[in-house]
């Protein structure tokens, strides 16, 4: 309703719609889809939805972050997997790892999600039997899938047609680039998102999911070797509880569909694939620790947002826990990767800090 209020063209419509339900489980015609429109465009500098690329991909954001807090005098150890958080009197004691060791800490602060730090990492004696039921019913199903593709050349999208003009030779080459170098979204109308959301209600994927896309390789030539491109793409909907089968079954067949429906609109594609991966709601939980293999730590819907994030009563990064932190996507705002979470509970933590010293 509200972008139909606003603007009348179906192309745009429905492009502005989708980012009020990518990595939702939300159609465009759900209650609280036109909120996660707001929230994603107050946090966005480019609130319809421009795209912006790390130079050497979103691994340099982790290793900038790395540096400075190795700068900072912070150690930083990978590959030593939480077991739990160690408690005592209702205030954290510091970690135990999987090896069995532990770590001593005056504070800790979780990046996990909030299912994983609480129904996972923290022993339930330790909370209040009222808020483990409300963390029990906190909604962190994912809905997104990923699709990365190597590519020989740069797809032929039939779309540049109308882009380049009569542009001829670097001419055309540079309205090519400008034109792909950003956002590209499959999605043509509303009425499409909300078929695409209707099949994961009944446990399916969508054989015409909404896809957002984006060759990064265009504007980061580091990123693939010389003529090549590499290809990200986000497909909605795939729901991490299939009615049918499980994902290590259907994984091909959802690469399938998302490389079908992009063919639509770039008839050359499926030819120019030199190597597919498939990362599917479930991939993103065994592999990257997302609960549920939701993008976001838990559902962006009205009563999971803001004052109640991730429950109400508990949205300013404390956690029941005393020294115990939150400090992810789980958390206010939320929603992608803006830093503002962690800023957040940076100064609550730093408020605190404050006064542990004093004791």
């Amino acid at each position: 309703d509200l972008v139909g209020e606003w603007f009348e063209t179906e192309l745009l419509q429905a492009s502005i719609a989708a980012r009020g339900i990518f990595g939702t489980s939300l159609g465009p015609t759900s209650a609280g889809s036109t909120a996660v429109l707001l929230l994603r465009a107050a946090l966005d500098a480019n609130p319809a939805g421009g795209a912006e690329f790390p130079r050497g991909g979103m691994g340099s954001v982790a290793r900038a972050m790395a540096a400075a807090t190795t700068e900072a005098g912070a150690e930083i150890r990978t590959g030593a997997e939480v077991a739990g958080i160690s408690i005592r009197d209702g205030s954290v004691m510091g970690l135990a790892l999987s090896s069995g060791e532990e770590i001593a800490a005056k504070l800790v602060v979780s990046s996990a999600d909030p299912r994983r730090t609480f129904l996972r990492l923290v022993d339930p004696v330790h909370l209040d039997p009222d808020f483990l039921v409300k963390m029990q019913n906190y909604r962190c199903l994912g809905t997104v899938a990923k699709v990365n593709l190597a590519l020989a050349g740069l797809p032929p999208f039939t779309a540049i047609e109308a882009v380049a003009g009569a542009a001829q030779g670097e001419a055309l080459a540079e309205r090519t680039r400008a034109a792909l170098g950003g956002r590209i979204h499959i999605g043509p109308e509303v009425d499409y998102l909300e078929r695409a959301f209707d099949a994961s209600k009944y446990g399916e994927f969508s054989p015409h999911p909404v896809l957002d896309v984006a060759i990064p390789s265009l504007t980061d030539p580091s990123l693939a070797p010389a003529g090549q491109q590499v290809m990200s793409i986000n497909a909605q909907f795939a729901p991490f509880k299939l009615k049918s089968g499980d994902w290590n079954c259907q994984r091909d067949a959802l690469g399938d569909a998302v490389v079908k429906t992009l063919a639509e609109y770039a008839p050359g594609l499926p030819g120019l694939i030199l190597h597919r991966q498939v990362i599917t709601p479930l991939d993103l939980e065994e592999t990257y620790a997302l609960t549920g293999g939701h993008i976001y730590h838990g559902e962006l819907a009205l009563d999971q947002l803001f004052t109640m994030r991730p429950l109400l009563g508990w949205a300013r990064y404390r956690t029941p826990v005393q020294r115990l932190y939150l400090c992810g996507s789980g958390t206010h705002p939320g929603s992608g990767l803006t830093g503002a979470s962690g800023r957040n509970a940076a100064r609550e933590i730093l408020k605190d800090w404050k006064k542990f010293k004093k004791h």
